[in-house]
């Protein structure tokens, strides 16, 4: 592997949150979107290469704590994350993470970087991505339901990559729903303020849930559901925590990222294990079919799967070559003789 950031020692390239938040003004939040996407969709292409398991989980009654590995076989990946539906009335994030990305031929670290923007923004390419290839041709609005801190990402991703071009946004807090309108002011998208989920789905081709609490919740019933829509259910994404009555899965043609991973976390964990489900590579490399009827629905169930990390993780690295978005970490030690660890120390000593 080629190290794109030149350094006289083995240090460590950082991305910290201040440097990803220049990074996307540098690039725009929807030209990076676009990229992110580009490059996921990349990794789904070559979906087989990759080394597979599920996440890693160690669950608590407040939430959950989560690292997320993978391999291409060159490069190793991995995310830590976690989701604690609570941080919220405590003023904190529900979800923070970071990543590391490292070099297969001799295990030292190549990047590492923050990753709460990242995942909120690779979250939103993927499913865009998605959208692209199964929700409705000509799909121009779509239903917001939850605006917390994901909401502003998936609607312009939505916009960038998909061509919406109205958002509709309900949340039980409106709060929220007056927050994210206000963020979304001057992004081009017409956005509707919504009394109820009802009213949110008005006229709406994409229907995106993203909620919160960790719980098998009920924020989209079945009748609520008409024909021909697609859904892009991101808020269920551990054991216990669903937003779709089970019926709405029944009448649903279902796209998973990993089976072993949604059947665990996501909305098919309310399903029998056997329950048919597409992987989503499949539908991408063109082995499976996505949308094949204008009266179908469509679902996405979402749950964020290590691939995605390692492409956006991958995206960041080529992106911030030869900028002043990162600096040198001391995080290995590196002694002149490898053999004498011991040395380098004592040499250190005041």
């Amino acid at each position: 592997m080629t190290n794109p950031y030149p350094s006289d020692k083995a240090l460590v390239p950082f991305v910290s949150v201040d440097h990803m938040m220049q990074l996307v003004h540098h690039i725009g939040i929807e030209p990076m979107l676009i990229g992110l996407a580009d490059a996921i969709e990349e990794d789904f292409h070559r979906w087989e290469l990759f080394d597979k398991t599920p996440r890693v989980a160690s669950h608590s009654a407040e939430g959950v704590i989560e690292l997320m590995p993978t391999s291409d076989g060159e490069v190793y990946g991995f995310k830590y994350v976690n989701g604690h539906p609570k941080n919220m009335k405590e003023g904190l994030q529900t979800v923070t993470a970071f990543g590391l990305l490292a070099d297969v031929g001799n295990g030292y670290p190549v990047l590492l970087s923050e990753m709460t923007l990242l995942t909120a923004l690779r979250t939103a390419a993927t499913s865009a991505m998605v959208a692209k290839h199964l929700a409705p041709k000509g799909a121009r609005t779509m239903a917001m339901i939850g605006n917390g801190a994901q909401s502003e990402f998936q609607s312009l991703a939505m916009k960038a990559i998909c061509g919406i071009d109205t958002v509709r946004l309900w949340d039980i807090d409106p709060a929220a729903t007056r927050k994210a309108a206000a963020n979304l002011r001057g992004t081009g998208l017409t956005v509707v303020e919504c009394s109820s989920a009802e009213h949110s789905m008005e006229s709406a081709q994409i229907i995106t849930t993203c909620t919160a609490d960790k719980q098998c919740a009920t924020i989209l019933t079945d009748n609520m559901i008409g024909a021909g829509v697609h859904i892009n259910a991101i808020g269920g994404d551990c054991p216990g925590k669903t937003e779709l009555a089970a019926e709405i899965l029944h009448r649903s043609d279902i796209f998973v990222e990993f089976p072993e991973q949604t059947r665990i976390e996501g909305e098919i964990q309310q399903l029998a294990p056997d329950h048919p489900v597409t992987e989503l590579w499949q539908v991408i490399n063109g082995t499976a079919k996505g949308r094949t009827s204008e009266r179908q629905i469509t679902l996405f169930d979402s749950v964020g799967f290590a691939i995605e990390d390692f492409s956006a993780l991958r995206y960041v690295r080529a992106a911030t070559k030869g900028t002043a978005f990162y600096h040198d970490l001391d995080l290995l030690a590196d002694p002149d003789d490898p053999r004498d660890l011991f040395g380098m120390l004592r040499r250190a000593a005041p």
